[in-house]
């Protein structure tokens, strides 16, 4: 039995002998309902006040008994609390060491500024991708049991202060999200963020249009407005269904037969400078290169079977998702 529910059992069967000790003098002696509670009560804790009336032999008796079964459970309904809340203290204790050994261990991770409808929409899509690990950082101590529910790794303060971004790792982070509620904590926290390391990438959440100049000018490589975002996904599904449900089905992971992923090429990759066509990805892999963005940032959409692959490139392939890793490891061998 588990220490939450041993507790909970313990409570409810002091609850039970209380209310047959109590109705057990009011029928014997016939006292008041007060005065039996009463009585019950300094029986069970053995603090040893005294009758409250003068008993008869079957009341005596009955309070012997109520004595022998009830004193020793309502001792022991006593440790079990005690027990429940230190080990409650402990399991938290312990818990929150983890998180923070787990995070002193995290290296090219994210950091998720806000766990708000935005802040879990996006931790939720970067758990889908299973390769990416993040840390999230929320001032509302309200939303830890979401949290921990959803099993996050979780920092409890204030995103624009440098302490809780040096405890995230943000030193040794990829990314950045800033998400926070209004713009101007955003901008706060991007110019921090900024000034903490500044080869991080930033991509920060930006309400209003006007406002996306200053988070650029504060240091966001990225400025996304989740209402223009949202216009736009509304109006291609209207215009073009078919093309926004392929792309819902490939980026979302809905369809295990339909993925899309971007594949960097490092240095060790046996494909460096082969050509597309020598490369086999199609027959060994049974993937379709959609795209490779070279390392200058050009994008060769549908490249030529002459496309000779380079370090830095970066692959972007549709597949299915075990095929796709497959070819991650030969474009990028660890």
């Amino acid at each position: 039995m588990t220490s939450n529910r041993q507790f909970i059992v313990s409570l409810i069967l002091l609850a039970l002998i209380i209310i047959l000790g109590t109705l057990g003098y009011v029928a014997i002696e016939g006292w008041s309902v007060m005065d039996a509670l009463f009585m019950t009560v300094i029986t069970l804790t053995t603090v040893g006040f005294g009758v409250v009336h003068p008993m008869g032999q079957a009341g005596k008796m009955f309070t012997l008994v109520l004595i022998f079964i009830g004193g020793g459970f309502f001792i022991y309904v006593v440790g079990a609390i005690v027990q429940f809340m230190v080990e409650g203290r402990i399991r938290a204790v312990l818990g929150r060491r983890k998180l923070d050994r787990k995070m002193n261990h995290l290296k090219d991770h994210y950091i998720i500024c806000g766990y708000g409808r935005i802040g879990k929409v996006l931790c939720h899509q970067l758990t889908l991708h299973k390769r990416m690990d993040f840390v999230v950082i929320e001032q509302n101590r309200d939303l830890v049991p979401v949290l921990e529910e959803d099993k996050r790794l979780y920092i409890i303060g204030d995103a624009s202060s440098e302490s809780c971004l040096l405890k995230a790792g943000i030193e040794r982070a990829r990314g950045l999200v800033a998400a926070l509620a209004t713009d101007t904590d955003n901008v706060f926290l991007v110019l921090t963020a900024r000034q903490l390391n500044s080869d991080i990438l930033i991509m920060a959440r930006s309400s209003y249009k006007e406002t996306e100049s200053k988070l650029r000018a504060a240091g966001a490589n990225l400025v996304e407005s989740p209402y223009d975002m949202g216009a736009a996904s509304m109006a291609q599904k209207i215009l073009r269904p078919t093309v926004t449900n392929f792309l819902d089905l490939a980026v979302t992971r809905k369809h295990k037969d339909i993925q899309m992923e971007e594949l960097p090429v490092t240095e060790k990759s046996p494909l460096v400078d082969i050509m597309l066509k020598d490369t086999g990805i199609r027959q060994k892999y049974n993937l379709i290169i959609i795209a490779i963005k070279k390392a200058d940032g050009h994008m060769a959409f549908n490249p030529s079977f002459e496309t000779v692959f380079k370090a830095g490139d970066t692959v972007i392939a549709v597949g299915k998702d075990e095929d796709l890793m497959r070819l991650e490891k030969v474009l990028n061998p660890s």
